[in-house]
């Protein structure tokens, strides 16, 4: 196994929010204070209630009827276009198989602290219980707890973490996984339809790509508007499928400079758009910032998988989405390369994605980022 295809990033070690928030909290913590973040309750704003993410049927867009088809993929070019989120129904998975999931993961967050610490990240590390994205002593904290790890290709595995999950939990997540990376390779092969982008260049990139799997504990706070959740971000990976956990909802998704929450469907994944399918289609599809915030009454989880190329690749535009005409946005890069500047930076916005645009002046042999 390639040591630099397993060490992508490392994060700093964090406290641990869950065990900090069952203890009566009267004041936040100083290092959770978010006085840079937007109110988490700004979305209150007049219209925004009005707006509701795309909701995508994925039986229709298998659906031998061609009219049928063709009007559901119109709609998801759509939600990938102007919204780069939809909520995604029909997909195929089980919904035992969902339930199973749903229920492992509230149990591996109640189990106590010791055993918690056989999977907390170790150092120069970022997969494990923690953070991810600490790259300072000073750096501002996430009111939450993660626990992240690669999920496939299978000799990516941490053998200290997937192999070592409690039973049954761990068959569960081998399944889902499984499915999620069909679910992912779907997706994408029908994201390329509507742009006319040759199928080999999905196939070539992403068969047999990186997924990661990520669960998210928000503990409830005394004073949920001075902290967030999770900073606002877009996603490193090329689509995320979010499992909503428990009925408590947070996540917002900024449209139109206003942060919209998104009320999960019954049976829905939420499916949103990463900075890598902004690269691969040259900018047609774009990678969106969102956010979860907290509330003062109930934890929240989510569980997110995010799929991503084949590591020893390379990625850039797709080639057929690149002519005289529409020249590539983006340079190009190692996936393993990119992956590793990502994770070394703290989260911001769509700061990453910048560094990956062409200038001007590279004509010259100049590459921005370089």
């Amino acid at each position: 196994m390639d040591a630099n295809l397993t060490k992508l990033g490392s994060s700093l070690p964090a406290p641990s929010v869950q065990e900090m928030a069952k203890e009566p909290i009267t004041e936040v913590p100083p290092r959770y204070v978010r006085v840079d973040q937007d109110h988490p309750f700004m979305h209150a704003e007049l219209g925004t209630s009005l707006l509701q993410a795309p909701v995508i049927d994925l039986s229709k867009l298998s659906s031998s009827n061609d009219d049928f088809m063709e009007s559901e993929l119109e709609k998801l070019h759509v939600a990938c276009r102007d919204w780069g989120f939809f909520q995604l129904i029909n997909h195929g998975v089980s919904c035992s198989l969902v339930e199973e999931v749903k229920l492992g993961i509230q149990e591996f967050f109640k189990l106590p602290m010791e055993e918690k610490r056989m999977f907390w990240q170790e150092e120069g590390d970022m997969e494990g219980f923690g953070q991810t994205y600490v790259v300072s002593e000073e750096q501002k904290l996430d009111w939450s707890d993660v626990f992240s790890m690669v999920s496939l290709p299978r000799h990516l595995r941490k053998p200290r973490l997937f192999p070592m999950l409690p039973s049954p939990f761990r068959d569960v997540l081998e399944k889902y996984s499984s499915e999620l990376r069909d679910l992912a390779m779907k997706i994408l092969l029908l994201v390329a339809k509507p742009l006319k982008m040759d199928t080999k260049d999905v196939i070539e990139l992403f068969d047999g790509g990186r997924q990661a799997l990520r669960m998210n504990y928000y503990p409830p706070c005394p004073r949920p508007e001075l902290v967030i959740g999770l900073t606002p971000h877009s996603d490193a990976s090329a689509l995320t499928i979010l499992l909503q956990v428990n009925e408590m909802e947070g996540l917002q998704i900024k449209k139109e400079g206003k942060w919209v929450p998104v009320k999960p469907l019954p049976n829905a994944f939420v499916v949103n758009v990463g900075d890598i399918l902004e690269i691969v289609t040259n900018g047609a599809y774009r990678s969106i910032e969102h956010r979860a915030t907290i509330n003062s009454m109930k934890e929240r989880l989510s569980f997110a998988t995010f799929y991503g190329p084949k590591l020893d690749g390379e990625m850039g535009p797709a080639p057929s989405l690149v002519s005289s005409d529409k020249p590539a946005l983006f340079r190009r890069i190692g996936v393993a390369d990119y992956f590793k500047g990502r994770f070394s930076r703290e989260l911001q916005g769509k700061s990453y994605l910048d560094t990956m645009r062409k200038i001007q002046g590279e004509k010259e042999g100049i590459e921005f980022g370089h």
